[in-house]
């Protein structure tokens, strides 16, 4: 095991970075691509190249859909379709 991954500060960075770039949505909460085309009002942002970040804009608010993570077809799982298009 690498000595870093045993570093209880490095740990906490590393589950802090979903976290903080989420509550920067809200600097810019239009910023995202408006994705319309999953159902009305979502919006999304990448996240580390290598997750994407559903979001909703709110009256007063944002709100976090869901994470999806590399390598998964995030637009299937977001409508509730397995990824592989089993239904």
């Amino acid at each position: 095991m690498h000595e870093a991954s045993l570093s209880p500060e490095l740990a906490e960075r590393f589950l802090n970075r979903p976290v903080e770039r989420c509550d920067r949505i809200g600097d810019a909460p239009h910023g995202g691509r408006r994705r319309d085309d999953l159902e009305p009002g979502p919006r999304t942002v990448p996240f580390e190249h290598s997750a994407v970040i559903a979001y909703r804009v709110e009256a007063d608010r944002v709100s976090i859909v869901k994470m999806f993570y590399g390598g998964w077809d995030f637009e299937a799982l977001y409508r509730g379709h397995p990824p592989d298009g089993d239904d």
